[in-house]
Formats: structure tokens, C-alpha cells, sequence
């Protein structure tokens, strides 16, 4: 395992791929499972267009919003932010020179 640490927030470039990322593993968790925008916001009691807005990177769940997402896509909220983690990390990776 890497024992890189990298500083999240150092740069708003950083911040706008760290939401990238998230906004394609809920996208991507939530296709899995079969349910649109509207169903995963019903079940959370979030709008579809707030979704729409994780899922486009342009807002980041609170830690009530990711346990509640995390129920409706049937997984655990520390799987969420694996994937999230495993998809920055390779994006840094790919970025080096």
C-alpha cells in the first residue's frame, strides 16, 4: 500500500477532481443497482437535482447524506469512499510525469 500522503484541499484543481471522482462512484454505484437519479433522491429524501449535482461534481454529501446513500446503494459508506480513494489515486498517478 502506498504510504503517500496527499493533501486534500491543497489546491481548488484538487478539490474539483476529488469531486469528480466521488460524483462517478455515486453515478456509477447507483447504475449498479438499477435506480434513476430520482429514485436513489427519493429514498434519501434528497431532490434529483441535488443527484444530479454529487453526480456532477459540483457539491459534496455530508456524512448523514453519504450514510444514507450508502444504505440505498446497498453498500457500506466505507466502500464509497474506497472506490473514491482507489479512482483519485489512480488519476494522480496517471498525472505524473
Amino acid at each position: 500500500m502506498d504510504s503517500t500522503v496527499h493533501t486534500i484541499g491543497a489546491t481548488s484543481g484538487q478539490d474539483k477532481e476529488l469531486h469528480s471522482v466521488f460524483g462517478k462512484v455515486l453515478r456509477e454505484l447507483r447504475t449498479q443497482v438499477g435506480l434513476t437519479q430520482e429514485q436513489l433522491g427519493f429514498e434519501c429524501e434528497l431532490d434529483r437535482t441535488f443527484i444530479s449535482l454529487l453526480e456532477r461534481g459540483l457539491r459534496q454529501p455530508t456524512l448523514t447524506t453519504l450514510f444514507a446513500l450508502a444504505e440505498k446503494l446497498k453498500v457500506p459508506a466505507s466502500t464509497i469512499i474506497q472506490h473514491v480513494e482507489e479512482a483519485y489515486q489512480a488519476k494522480l498517478t496517471d498525472k505524473k510525469p
